[in-house]
């Protein structure tokens, strides 16, 4: 998590103006892993019973872009503050904890559900930090603990629950890429045909966990999100993204794609996006209900 001298929580000025947050910082919350760290809690309203969502980061932006985009805990704060507003739901309560560096909860219970981040790692790299997460993967997937995995959060899930997660044959995939809807479970509404998320990934699930469900796939990434029983939620897509993010990514990895990958990546984000409405799936999946209507998101591209 990101904080400003004293512990004050520092936004970037795109969230700022979108909202106004109440942001409390709780010092005496506090567990032991390897030292004692303090969990910060993001409150964003002051009513009791709210859902609240613990944040498993794995990665941090850039430093560079921080300022214009926020972290990562950032965005999913966004997205889910966004859904929840288009629902006409009750604000979330998040927590974030730096798994990278060590940080988790003390008790799944501490949080109703959890959403693993993306980051630029493989989950089959030797960090001990992803052995570790892996763990604590199975223990909320034993204990059937809400959890939701985007991106490589979607790869680790696969990986370490049966599955298998390599290198994808295809390459990079970047920019705008729509998903067909396999299944309609009860929490997807409104369901529609597929939705069309930003990505950014060189790999991909290559084989399903035996208990898992498809949820979407596509032509590049076959398993595109995936379901096990109905405490996992597994998406490849940013859903937490946005497109100018998307477009600074893209430059900074230009070389690395190569022209055709990354003039399509960039001719992509013409395209619209349905990243409030996957977030109000997200929202529905850990259990906050409400109506959900939201057809596209052009007018945030």
């Amino acid at each position: 998590m990101r904080s400003a001298p004293g512990g004050a929580y520092t936004r970037s000025p795109t969230e700022a103006s979108r909202r106004s947050l109440l942001v409390t910082a709780l010092a005496g919350l506090s567990y032991r892993a390897s030292s004692t760290v303090a969990v910060r809690i993001f409150i964003l309203t002051a009513a009791p019973d709210r859902l609240r969502i613990g944040i498993l980061q794995t990665d941090s932006v850039r430093p560079e872009f921080v300022d214009r985009h926020g972290d990562y805990p950032d965005m999913f704060r966004t997205l889910l503050t966004d859904a929840a507003a288009a629902a006409g739901l009750q604000m979330p309560e998040f927590v974030d904890y730096d798994v990278q560096h060590g940080q988790y909860p003390a008790d799944p219970a501490e949080c109703d559900g959890y959403v693993i981040t993306g980051s630029r790692d493989s989950v089959y790299d030797p960090h001990p930090w992803i052995a570790r997460l892996g763990d604590y993967v199975r223990e909320l997937h034993q204990q059937r603990h809400k959890l939701i995995g985007i991106c490589f959060g979607h790869q680790l899930v696969a990986h370490v629950l049966g599955g298998e997660t390599d290198v994808a044959a295809a390459g990079w995939a970047v920019g705008v890429h729509s998903s067909r809807l396999t299944a309609t479970p009860p929490w997807l509404q409104p369901s529609g045909n597929g939705f069309a998320l930003l990505s950014s990934h060189k790999d991909q699930v290559r084989r399903l966990p035996a208990d898992a469900v498809l949820l979407a796939e596509n032509d590049f990434c076959p398993f595109a999100a995936f379901t096990i029983g109905d405490h996992i939620l597994a998406l490849q897509g940013h859903p937490e993204f946005e497109k100018p993010y998307a477009a600074e990514l893209l430059a900074l990895r230009r070389e690395l794609l190569g022209p055709e990958v990354y003039e399509r990546g960039m001719a992509s984000l013409e395209q619209p996006i349905q990243r409030v409405e996957v977030g109000q799936w997200m929202l529905a999946f850990l259990g906050w209900r409400g109506e959900a209507s939201v057809p596209g998101d052009e007018g945030r591209a």
